[in-house]
């Protein structure tokens, strides 16, 4: 046994993980990587506390279920999803009868689609980054400004949205009812009677909880069931910086990785010609002026481009934002007085995080 092994086994005799990570991993040494590894190679319960800010409520990392939580007013069943997974593709919901849900929030791409913004009506462009959707579930505040209410509520939004699928709730109730193979569809699912925009939310939001289902195959997700052996010791090392240095956890953490509040990191081009005030715009809060939801991280590294604006478009040029603690602008003479011009949140503080911290951080998003 050598003397790292016997170190940690000494610490995991005594309980005393935290006192370990503290004394017994030395970050002059060589082995230190190693050494950090070999914490997060344990249980989730048995790993060092995050390093956050004392405001805030985090929740600690945990797997996922074969779908995320559902209302009681609308049980998961597999033949619900089935149903909402079969209009979430189908292009009937549009006006066109061109675009799906799907159009939007490809499968491959962690149902998103690798757009700065997406296409909609009529080639139509949108103002905002399509999120991935995976995580949708979990979700309290839907769209990047937290306007969408449920997710059965949500999954109305798109097909009415002019600049989307620009469709009607009357006219795609008619073209669902005339339809002899939706009737019997939802008949089976629902109970005889009409097919209505709430049995069609509540069969596209059953879809959407099942999409957690993607994340079950990463590295990440097979450490928090127990299995790191996909994880490499850099890898480890970033989840630990993730927790510790890089203050990752003060706004993505818990199961999907998001505290689900509403942060501005300093985008939101205010005064300027690409300006979004975000949840302003649903709250008319001062506060809220260019805030906006923080987006889950599972599968981060396959919804670029990022944040709402999809203005990053590589990850390393991402964290370096990050680093550097994101842009904080200065209002101009104008503006001196403005009460709506926005502060870039104080979560964002400049990181100084060294080449092979920011290689190691970007290591572990791969996993995710």
């Amino acid at each position: 046994m050598n003397r790292l092994t016997a170190c940690f086994s000494a610490a995991l005799a005594l309980g005393s993980l935290d006192a370990y990570a503290a004394s017994a991993c030395d970050e002059k040494s060589a082995q230190y990587t190693a050494c950090v590894a070999q914490l997060y190679r344990q249980p989730v319960a048995q790993w060092p506390a995050p390093q956050v800010d004392p405001d805030v409520h985090w929740q600690e990392m945990a797997a996922l279920p074969d779908h995320a939580p559902a209302p009681p007013e609308n049980p998961f069943s597999e033949a619900k999803a089935e149903l909402g997974k079969k209009l979430f593709n189908d292009p009937k919901l549009s006006r066109s009868g061109q675009i799906a849900c799907a159009s939007c929030h490809e499968a491959d791409m962690a149902f998103a689609d690798g757009r700065r913004v997406s296409f909609g009506h009529d080639r139509q462009s949108g103002r905002r980054n399509a999120s991935s959707l995976v995580m949708s579930g979990y979700s309290t505040h839907l769209f990047w400004d937290g306007r969408g209410g449920s997710l059965e509520q949500q999954a109305l939004h798109p097909i009415v949205d002019p600049v989307e699928m620009a469709f009607d709730i009357p006219s795609l109730l008619e073209r669902l009812n005339a339809d002899a193979t939706y009737r019997q569809q939802f008949a089976q699912v629902f109970g005889p009677g009409p097919i209505t925009p709430e049995l069609t939310g509540q069969a596209l939001a059953t879809f959407q909880r099942t999409l957690v289902k993607a994340t079950r195959n990463t590295a990440f997700e097979q450490l928090l069931r127990g299995r790191p052996q996909r994880m490499s010791d850099e890898q480890l090392y970033g989840l630990h910086l993730y927790r510790t240095k890089a203050r990752c956890m003060n706004c993505h953490f818990g199961p999907a990785l998001s505290d689900e509040q509403f942060h501005n990191v300093g985008l939101s081009y205010y005064g300027r010609k690409y300006e979004d005030l975000g949840r302003y715009e649903v709250t008319r809060q001062p506060q809220d002026v260019g805030a906006f939801r923080t987006p889950s991280l599972r599968l981060v590294m396959k919804t670029a481009p990022w944040m709402h604006n999809g203005l990053f478009v590589n990850m390393e040029g991402t964290l370096a934002f990050y680093n550097m603690g994101m842009p904080r602008p200065r209002p101009t003479a104008q503006q001196a007085n403005d009460p709506l011009f926005p502060s870039t949140s104080e979560r964002l503080k400049a990181l100084n995080l060294d080449k092979d911290e920011l290689r190691a951080l970007r290591s572990f998003l791969d996993t995710l």
